[in-house]
């Protein structure tokens, strides 16, 4: 898709690049995304369309600090990892409403 994709268990979780260079994507839930916009409307913007509606958030590259895109690649990453036997997924750093997530976006 001409831009570089990383990925987990087959899936993407972020992208450079998209939708140009100067921006990245990441693949968040839409209480994340929520979230992110409302504290940081600078720097994380919906993607457009239904996959925006589902979480896709581009983050504008110039504008963000680098533990808030810290955060949410780990959040995106975690959102993406495939789930243990437990039910839970293979990293606990974030999920829509876990209260480490809430803390780390406050925090900064």
């Amino acid at each position: 898709m001409a831009h570089p994709d990383f990925r987990v268990g087959g899936k993407i979780f972020a992208t450079l690049s998209y939708p140009d260079e100067g921006w990245a994507m990441v693949s968040l839930t839409p209480e994340q995304q929520e979230e992110l916009v409302r504290n940081e409307p600078d720097v994380f913007v919906p993607v457009k369309g239904g996959w925006g509606r589902k979480g896709a958030t581009n983050v504008r590259l110039k504008t963000a600090r680098k533990a808030i895109v810290q955060q949410a690649l780990a959040a995106s990453w975690s959102n993406r990892a495939p789930r243990r036997k437990s039910g839970g997924n293979a990293v606990a750093l974030a999920g829509g409403s876990h209260p480490e997530w809430r803390r780390r976006l406050r925090r900064d």
